[in-house]
């Protein structure tokens, strides 16, 4: 034990002098220290202490297959040792990235036959961006460069990504953003519907994009960007009124639809693709994450044959990473995508461990008096804390309830992550029906203790 707490000491003094986080205050996290993950294996973790975690967020959304899977291990280290790098530029390319392209013609819906890749799901929406714009000179118009995109959405991180995001704590804190991006409300019923009813809100919301197309201008606006269900933005599931309406308004208006696929692709709603939960047809599929179940990083672009054969038509699209395609990220990819397949366990989400999570979320929380609505499909859901759930009235200061409940969370030894006032939960897909239970045992402690200290309960 003695040696764990050197450790840990060790560990947490190095963090602090020489790492800077992701979307963290770093002083208040240095104070009080980082936990240190030293290990994995299916849906635990295990800290530098020794304690075991159960990861109901399968990482950062990615962790697909689970931890420890042998089979993407072994695919990198084949790969590695065959041909460990080259890139794809120079009229050159490997197998490992024709297998997987050729992998996700097969699972991708009808008419998309042809990818691009990047390291991340924020360089994929920034690739999605530089081939819609590239599509729309080559057809002679040049002029169709507004992207529409929703406030509470998120797109990633770099300029592009954030500015397509609509954060405001990201906005205020990036002064240089990209041009021609414009955004409209988002589709949050619980929190935004007023006394309107679910599916008329849906509606309502959806022809916002309408009316900032003809704002804009029909003949100036390239695409409307969105994810099936908002991710970050606290797992919200629209009304089933509102994608195919969107779905309509874009193409009366010849407006692009890119679904942002990142979270969603690769099983998270029981389906490969979380559009086809949600009934639209894109344009564009961004994704990454599941891609390699984030064994190592990969985002791909999926395009349409109507864009794919115009750009293929088009000349050199000049745009490209060094690690695009990279051989060992694609081999990891085809060797997860292989299991995710042959396993069942994209079936199996949708047949079995999703129905059985959403029903146990709400055995367990409907009733809970801190809790306004579960919403989710599959193996992910967002939980809405309130002041009073039964008229939709949500806490003043929400961030500051959902960060109390995220941290007796953690030390319950549950990861459940907090967007304001949602808890999100979003467990690698293998996870078993014993694990599930688990998982919404602690989620509800932690919301009782919640409650407690509050004195709702």
């Amino acid at each position: 034990m003695n040696d764990r707490i050197h450790s840990t000491a060790r560990y947490r003094a190095l963090d602090a002098a020489h790492h800077l986080h992701p979307f963290s205050d770093m002083a208040e996290l240095n104070r009080a220290g980082s936990r240190v993950i030293v290990k994995a294996e299916g849906v635990y973790l295990w800290d530098s202490d020794g304690e075991r975690i159960i990861d109901g967020m399968a990482g950062l959304w990615c962790v697909n297959v689970g931890y420890g899977r042998r089979e993407l291990v072994d695919a990198a280290c084949t790969q590695m040792q065959a041909l460990p790098y080259y890139n794809t530029f120079f009229r050159t390319t490997h197998p490992p990235v024709i297998e997987l392209s050729g992998m996700l013609a097969q699972l991708a819906p009808a008419g998309f036959n042809r990818f691009l890749y990047s390291n991340s799901g924020s360089e994929a929406n920034d690739t999605a961006l530089r081939a819609v714009h590239r599509y729309w000179a080559l057809q002679g118009k040049p002029n169709k460069r507004y992207v529409i995109a929703r406030h509470n959405g998120y797109h990633g991180s770099t300029i592009a990504g954030a500015t397509l995001g609509g954060m405001t704590y990201m906005h205020e804190q990036m002064p240089s953003m990209m041009e021609h991006v414009a955004h409209i409300d988002q589709p949050y019923w619980f929190g935004e519907g007023g006394e309107m009813d679910a599916e008329a809100f849906g509606l309502a919301r959806a022809r916002r994009l309408e009316a900032k197309i003809i704002e804009l201008g029909a003949e100036n606006v390239a695409a409307f960007i969105g994810e099936p269900f908002q991710g970050a933005g606290g797992v919200i599931f629209p009304p089933s009124t509102y994608w195919p309406e969107i779905e309509r308004i874009c193409r009366k208006h010849d407006v692009l639809l890119i679904a942002d696929e990142v979270i969603g692709a690769f099983g998270r709603t029981g389906e490969w693709f979380a559009h086809r939960h949600f009934g639209f047809a894109p344009d564009v599929i961004t994704m990454a994450k599941g891609l390699t179940s984030g064994y190592v990083p990969m985002g791909a672009v999926g395009l349409s044959d109507r864009i794919a054969d115009a750009i293929v038509d088009g000349g050199e699209f000049n745009h490209g990473f060094t690690y695009s395609g990279h051989p060992v990220a694609a081999a990891v990819a085809v060797a997860n995508l292989t299991l995710l397949r042959d396993e069942g366990i994209v079936a199996r989400v949708k047949d079995d461990a999703g129905p059985y999570f959403q029903q146990r979320l709400r055995d367990a929380l409907s009733d809970h008096p801190l809790v306004g609505e579960i919403h989710g499909a599959g193996l992910v859901a967002g939980i809405q804390l309130a002041e009073d759930p039964v008229n939709r009235k949500r806490f003043a200061n929400g961030s500051e309830i959902g960060t109390l409940c995220r941290n007796f969370s953690f030390d319950g030894n549950l990861v459940m992550r907090a967007s304001g006032d949602r808890m999100l939960l979003s467990p690698p897909l293998v996870v078993t029906h014993d694990e599930i239970d688990e998982i919404v045992a602690r989620a509800n402690a932690a919301i009782d203790a919640t409650a407690k200290a509050l004195h709702i309960l």
